[in-house]
């Protein structure tokens, strides 16, 4: 009898268990975090798709292309104030550097992001 409660028990804690990582991983990638130390730590477990679904297109986007396949191997993404500092104070600018479909690079800046009259510019390399 005394084994017959243990293995009841015991079922009954692993599927507990498997509800409760069910309903972790359902809100794990909620929403982004805007504070910029957060969001820094949080933005590379998010794809273009998540992104975009939280803060829609962006306001200028630039993609490195295969030469001849055309198809996009990086892209450049500019937000305008979707981020705050420690401060609270929200910077003008944010770039995400893209390879594939994950952010590998985030740049915070306090301008529009434009950078004269190539801005806007698409890239190919070679195949």
């Amino acid at each position: 009898m005394k084994y017959l409660v243990l293995a009841w028990l015991a079922i009954a804690q692993i599927s507990f268990a498997q509800i409760t990582v069910a309903e972790e991983n359902t809100t794990l990638k909620a929403e982004i975090p805007t504070e910029e130390q957060a969001f820094v730590k949080a933005i590379n477990s998010f794809t273009k798709a998540e992104i975009i679904e939280q803060f829609g297109e962006p306001a200028k986007a630039d993609d490195v292309k295969i030469k001849g396949s055309g198809k996009v191997v990086a892209s450049i993404w500019l937000y305008h104030f979707i981020n705050t500092a420690a401060d609270g104070a929200y910077y003008e600018t944010t770039e995400l550097d893209f390879i594939d479909d994950k952010v590998v690079m985030v740049a915070f800046l306090n301008n529009d992001g434009a950078e004269g009259p190539e801005s806007g510019k698409q890239y190919e390399f070679p195949q």
